[in-house]
């Protein structure tokens, strides 16, 4: 089975672990007749196999479409100066996951991945203002066809404490494209280039690779 094959399976391949050891145990525990334990360990399968579920999206294909890299609400949309990356304006879209959202990440738009910045740091609450610059976290640079960049960054949270990402430099991705993924509730930073329309507005649910968060110019 090939890494694309396995990254589209419905469950994330890293769930995987954590659902086989919960659904063994509530196996064990139904044959031999531990009601309760079934029902714990039975809740927790249902848990961690909702958590790491992975469906199939089909968002805008218009170029100028940038898609929500993550799932989740819109907590913070302004206009800011990066200084680490993109050393330009930009607008800074901020979106927070709870544990019961899909937590795989997606590409906002197809290009070239030209960068890619792992951050040690603390694990601030996800939606914490000072958790986009002191917590643990994954950039990714992408440059468009059009030439125009956008960052998105990867953030741990109080308890997710492992971010995984699937891309390296050099890598080409389509729009939509599976690139990471973040354990148990965290963030998702996306710099848009200054000037770009905005689509989305605060306490807006959003779902990565199809809701369609701003427009190139």
């Amino acid at each position: 089975m090939t890494k694309t094959k396995i990254r589209a399976f419905p469950i994330a391949v890293e769930g995987w672990p954590f659902a086989g050891i919960a659904l063994g145990l509530t196996l064990v525990s139904y044959l031999f007749s531990f009601p309760v334990a079934t029902f714990l360990f039975g809740a927790i399968s249902l848990f961690i196999l909702q958590f790491f579920r992975n469906p199939e999206r089909q968002g805008s294909r218009d170029e100028k479409d940038i898609l929500s890299p993550a799932d989740g609400e819109v907590i913070g949309i302004e206009l800011t100066h990066d200084e680490r990356f993109l050393k330009d304006k930009a607008v800074r879209i901020s979106i927070f996951m709870n544990v019961f959202n899909v937590h795989v990440n997606r590409s906002p738009c197809a290009g070239v991945v030209k960068k890619i910045v792992w951050s040690p740091g603390k694990f601030f609450a996800a939606n914490a203002e000072k958790a986009s610059l002191e917590n643990e976290q994954n950039a990714i640079l992408l440059e468009h066809s059009s030439g125009q960049r956008i960052l998105f960054i990867q953030i741990a949270g109080l308890i997710a404490r492992r971010i995984l990402c699937y891309v390296k430099e050099g890598d080409r991705l389509e729009k939509g494209e599976r690139c990471g993924i973040i354990k148990f509730g965290s963030r998702v930073d996306i710099y848009l280039p200054a000037g770009s329309e905005i689509r989305v507005r605060l306490k807006e649910k959003v779902k990565a690779g199809e809701t369609t968060i701003g427009q190139f110019r």
